[in-house]
């Protein structure tokens, strides 16, 4: 009984900026923009300003205050919220894992350049191809991804595999397990001629919406864990894993996602694919 009543007090909790901003926005800001634009613009500038702005930061600046404490089995929304689950993990070089997804068949995802989210937003809106359209930013070490690539579900404009990787390093002395990775590698651009690359596996789906701001955003596939099989079989066919290892992180686990009806499970393992060094002389 105490238990949900925390869970009810939490939940409470994330949606109060949410309905002060509303408050705000409603006695406020769209009588500002009213006076100003026509209606329907009016609706729009006072959503954007809402959803885009005010409620995540004031959500920042409460992480900020109160960071979020969690194990280290999936990574985070810039607000701190939970999101992927981590779910592979490949020991290469930079170099090496980039050549390994491209053979595979995978895309580096741009950079969140204003030029490259805006040719995503035509190619979205035209059903243009754009391989390496940016990927949202997710953090771990309390940095977003070093790299992510995405794969086109074929036939499906709206939908695509991604995988953002975050670069760390780990015991090697020692059996590979959660306690040999160091999870606390914040500094970004981490050097070494075999890293690990811990990675968070998903699928878009479709459309959906935020549910502590109403930021459009995509769903994403509840079987994460049928992302992760995807890339070790691809990686597997073109002959370039030399083991795989399965590693435990947490105990099988349901994750509500930030999107309003989503939700993601997981078996709580990582594979950790270690590659062949064909590229041996390969350095960072």
């Amino acid at each position: 009984m105490i238990q949900l009543a925390l869970r009810m007090a939490k939940r409470f909790a994330i949606l109060l900026p949410g309905i002060v901003i509303a408050y705000f926005s409603v006695r406020s800001i769209f009588p500002y923009f009213d006076q100003r634009l026509p209606i329907a613009l009016a609706i729009f500038a006072t959503y954007v300003l809402g959803a885009y702005v005010l409620i995540p930061a004031f959500i920042r600046l409460f992480r900020i205050v109160r960071p979020p404490r969690h194990q280290p089995h999936y990574c985070v929304t810039p607000d701190g919220f939970a999101s992927d689950p981590l779910n592979i993990g490949i020991i290469t070089t930079r170099r090496e894992l980039i050549q390994a997804m491209e053979k595979a068949g995978w895309h580096v995802a741009d950079r969140n350049s204003i030029k490259n989210l805006a040719r995503s937003s035509f190619s979205t809106a035209y059903g243009w191809s754009y391989a390496g359209a940016p990927v949202s930013s997710l953090y771990l070490f309390g940095r977003k991804q070093d790299v992510a690539f995405e794969l086109a579900v074929k036939g499906s404009p709206g939908m695509r595999h991604h995988v953002r990787f975050w670069a760390t390093t780990y015991e090697k002395g020692q059996p590979l397990d959660f306690h040999a990775i160091h999870w606390h590698h914040r500094k970004s651009h981490v050097q070494g001629d075999n890293l690990l690359w811990v990675g968070a596996a998903s699928q878009d789906v479709g459309i959906g919406y935020i549910r502590h701001n109403l930021q459009i955003t995509h769903m994403i596939d509840p079987d994460t864990d049928a992302e992760r099989q995807l890339i070790v079989g691809q990686l597997s066919e073109q002959d370039l894993v030399k083991k795989v290892e399965a590693i435990k992180l947490e105990l099988p686990y349901r994750l509500i996602n930030r999107v309003i009806n989503g939700s993601l499970h997981a078996d709580g393992k990582m594979a950790i694919v270690t590659l062949k060094a064909k590229h041996a002389a390969a350095k960072e």
